[in-house]
């Protein structure tokens, strides 16, 4: 049996929590892997590099150490970062036998406890816990008289989570803010006085946020001998998934937990620690070994996720650090264990747009050779270069995702549907689970269309509904018998986890947002000096961190890897950008870059010039109008409503978005522009050679007065 994705065999046990032999847990597990489950008692100190089999190593491990009666399964406490990754977690323990096993983040399980332990330790009304801290932050800004923007709050709860989480009271703000090197958002006494405001408020309001809750839980336990006796008692084996990110206060909570036991087993690579501006320091990770001298050490270093043409890339990117902070026993340089791939490929653009227009033609290419849509993604370094991807993807008919917005089952469509689909799960019948799902997401509440409607929030509306109607397909594709209270079982497990409904289309996520994941192909875009490393990474210790984000991105990769960047911002613009320093020693030799860029220079964007005013246009949504948004138009709108509704019959047909057909932006300059020929039709922005081809006669056919009807009766005798 070969290795899957997760670094070794698939996993192998009893569905039901029975447990297979003790040897057979261990079957498939390489050898790095093997002495990992093997070392049941702690200390133990696991680093783990990108794509080694992690979480596959620390559940045999639990599995191994519950089956051999080690430690019962209620007794274990394993902690990680993301709900969905506790989900991933529990599952894979359920499969080996251990569905009893704890899988919590630090929050929930902190949580949890402080909820049991309420009343006696607390006492008084529970408050309400917060997820976020922007309301409350506005208010407290607004007490301390200052004015800020979304963006500026969004600034400012970050710093008081930092503080907080590094264990800095308000009246200590400023002395620790000049002592770590921050710049804060604003003046530090200022800062200091929303923080205490905040401090205020929240206490006022019986408010609890994430780090008051941990807080106040590690207070309980040292200040409840009979507290800390039962929780101890619950809980006396520990597993501390991507230990490198724990921030202070997380540190403190866990040596609470401890007390003065050392069955903990911590798992970790220093090579992805990419929050340190958020609290965390790899610190706890690689002093474990001189914190606990008797502590068993392992290195997993096979890469079972990427190419040896990706893991070279990623070896050579952290080769190229300045920083030797990393004690050299936990330097990891991963081996690859995946047959060769193609090389990855290093692009410069003259602008920004020219470089998102070939990566989406590019992924149309991909997907045309068979590589899903959902196993590709754009990654970049600011949330703010996702609209260039947004608008070129959409321009080339190809679908995608952004990531990072509204978690899945916290919108409110996802929440009416969930609320909707229970309901009706109570008194199904037995009617085709497929069917009934459908039908009532079409309900006028929920509002699933046949088709995307337009507008991107509307779209993104549509896009959440069909993942669940199209969840439902493939459930019952795997389990034919399934019925509706097993769809809404699933989801019940699925929205525990944030384990959310795959999108049919490429995924656009920041740096950050992809750690975790991983693609077939990934498109790491917009690499110049400035972006990355981010132009306010000033002291070495920020820049190195920006090259660990960058490892991050590489890392993603299983198979393809695209590195690009741009010399300017728009058409025609100077070409004085820089391609990052962390390219140096992996792009090919400067004259191959060369003649790559007189090839592209020969192909390069025009400059578009507003047909009203004569202005050089430089956003986007202009070149495509091909005018300045607020220059007067005049254009035929029942055209536009031929327009679209044929746009509407082809999506419902082609069974796709209508903006892969043809965007908004695109139909209204053609109304504007009323071409009469292929060639004026071609040179309008959104119209590329395969949309041309596959719809230009019909476009065509409409400008000159024919209807939505006549142009699909006539496709429709066509078609053979």
């Amino acid at each position: 049996m070969g290795p899957d994705e997760t670094g070794g065999p698939r996993p192998t046990g009893a569905p039901g929590g029975a447990f297979p032999p003790p040897d057979e847990l261990l079957r498939g597990l390489d050898p790095e892997q093997l002495e990992a489950a093997r070392s049941v008692r702690g200390p133990v100190c696991i680093l783990a590099g990108a794509g080694t089999g992690k979480t596959r190593a620390i559940t045999h491990r639990i599995a191994y150490a519950v089956a051999t009666g080690v430690v019962p399964e209620q007794q274990v406490l394993a902690v990680t970062f993301t709900t969905r990754a506790a989900g991933e977690m529990r599952g894979r323990l359920r499969a080996l036998g251990a569905p009893r096993v704890q899988a919590r983040t630090f929050h929930a399980a902190a949580l949890r406890q402080l909820s049991y332990f309420w009343g006696e330790a607390v006492g008084g009304p529970k408050p309400t816990l917060i997820d976020s801290k922007i309301k409350t932050v506005a208010a407290a800004a607004h007490a301390c008289g200052f004015q800020a923007d979304r963006t500026e709050l969004r600034d400012l709860a970050g710093e008081i989570e930092w503080a907080k989480v590094t264990q800095i009271r308000p009246v200590d703000y400023e002395t620790a803010v000049t002592k770590a090197g921050r710049t804060p958002p604003m003046p530090s006494r200022d800062v200091a006085r929303v923080y205490e405001a905040y401090e205020e408020l929240r206490g006022e309001r019986n408010l609890l946020d994430f780090e008051s809750m941990l807080e106040l839980t590690m207070a309980m336990i040292h200040e409840s001998p009979r507290i800390a006796e039962q929780i101890r008692r619950q809980y006396r084996y520990f597993v501390v998934d991507e230990f490198q990110d724990v921030n202070p206060l997380q540190k403190q909570l866990l040596d609470a937990w401890l007390g003065d036991r050392d069955d903990i087993c911590v798992v970790g690579d220093p090579n992805q620690t990419i929050y340190t501006f958020a609290g965390a320091t790899p610190g706890y990770l690689t002093g474990f070994c001189a914190t606990y001298p008797h502590a068993t050490f392992v290195r997993l270093v096979r890469d079972y996720r990427s190419t040896p043409q990706v893991v070279r890339v990623a070896n050579t990117v952290l080769r190229g650090s300045g920083s030797h902070t990393t004690p050299p026993e936990h330097r990891l340089e991963l081996v690859a264990q995946r047959p060769d791939g193609p090389e990855p490929v290093y692009t410069e653009y003259d602008d920004e747009p020219a470089e998102a227009t070939s990566v989406a033609r590019r992924i149309a290419a991909l997907i045309d050779s068979g590589v899903p849509a959902r196993e590709i993604a754009v990654l970049f370094r600011t949330n703010s270069q996702s609209a260039a991807y947004e608008q070129a993807l959409g321009d080339a008919g190809v679908p995608y995702t952004v990531r990072g917005a509204a978690q899945f089952f916290d919108r409110p469509e996802i929440r009416a549907a969930l609320h909707t689909l229970r309901g009706a799960a109570q008194g199904d019948g037995g009617a085709p689970m497929v069917q009934t799902v459908r039908h009532i997401l079409q309900q006028p509440q929920i509002g699933l269309t046949d088709t995307a409607p337009e507008g991107r929030q509307a779209r993104e509306r549509w896009e959440s509904l069909a993942a669940l109607a199209q969840l439902a397909e493939d459930i019952a594709g795997q389990r034919p018998e399934a019925t509706l209270a097993d769809f809404v079982a699933e989801l019940r497990a699925r929205a525990a986890t944030e384990h959310a409904p795959g999108f049919e289309g490429v995924t656009l996520a920041s740096l950050h947002a992809a750690k975790g994941l991983e693609w077939d192909a990934v498109f790491l875009v917009g690499l110049t000096e400035g972006m990355l490393p981010i132009v306010y990474a000033e002291t070495p210790e920020q820049v190195e961190e920006e090259r660990r984000l960058f490892y991050v991105g590489v890392t993603r990769a299983r198979e393809h890897l695209s590195m690009s960047w741009a010399l300017a911002r728009s058409p025609g613009g100077r070409r004085t950008r820089k391609p990052s320093r962390f390219l140096d020693g992996l792009r090919p030799a400067s004259p191959s870059l060369a003649a790559q860029r007189g090839e592209r220079r020969r192909k390069t964007a025009r400059v578009v010039r507003c047909r009203v005013c004569g202005t050089t246009l430089l956003e986007a949504a202009e070149r495509k109008l091909g005018r300045c948004l607020d220059c007067p138009s005049d254009y035929d709108e029942e055209l536009l409503e031929r327009l679209r509704q044929w746009r509407r019959e082809v999506s419902t047909a082609q069974k796709v978005p209508a903006y892969v057909v043809f965007t908004d932006a695109t139909l209204q300059a053609i109304a504007e522009q009323e071409p009469s020929s292929l060639a004026q039709l071609s040179r309008i922005s959104g119209v590329g050679t395969t949309k041309l081809d596959r719809y230009g006669e019909a476009v065509l056919t409409l400008c000159a007065g024919g209807t939505p009807d006549q142009v699909l009766s006539g496709d429709r005798e066509e078609t053979p």
